[in-house]
């Protein structure tokens, strides 16, 4: 039998021992689409759209939650009653991703820069077009028309999914 204070003294250490092989949760990085992912808000694949596409990843979960379009996002994001953790938000840079079949260049969707406004439709629509630079956000917009704005100056009301989805044919 152990001595009780020899027991304490291994339990102590024992508990010391595992909170100090815990290891902070890794941040996340972006997940590739893969065939068949669909958007979270609504159930569209991924693949069938054009424009950017984002991902976000809540504490806890394994796997990211996809958006078919960054106004989704962004509705998603700056609802009032949003309250799940947020690890990490990714959009993919359009300076580098095609439009009509968005694959990879994925970013910090915080850092980035948005183009509301422009001809270029998204899966719903209207869309936020996103860039890592500022730089490629104006020459977007200088092509394609829209107002450039940071992650932060996006505000609810910008965010509107009534716009129709490109799919039907209305935008």
């Amino acid at each position: 039998m152990i001595p009780r204070r020899h027991f304490l003294l291994f339990a102590g250490t024992a508990a010391l021992l595992s909170a100090c092989g815990r290891e902070a949760e890794a941040p996340p990085t972006p997940a590739e689409i893969e065939a068949g992912a669909t958007c979270d808000l609504d159930g569209m694949l991924l693949s069938d759209y054009p424009g950017p596409k984002a991902q976000v990843h809540y504490r806890g979960d394994k796997q990211p939650h996809w958006f078919c379009d960054t106004v989704e996002m962004f509705a998603t994001l700056l609802k009032p009653e949003q309250a799940r953790p947020i690890q990490a938000v990714f959009v993919q840079d359009m300076a580098q991703a095609d439009w009509d079949q968005p694959r990879g260049h994925w970013f910090d969707a915080r850092s980035g820069f948005y183009v509301r406004g422009s001809t270029r439709p998204g899966s719903m629509g209207p869309t936020f077009a996103s860039f890592r630079s500022q730089v490629d956000a104006q020459a977007f917009a200088k092509l394609h028309g829209g107002q450039v704005l940071r992650f932060a100056e996006v505000t609810p009301e910008m965010a509107d999914l009534s716009g129709g989805a490109h799919h039907d044919g209305r935008m």
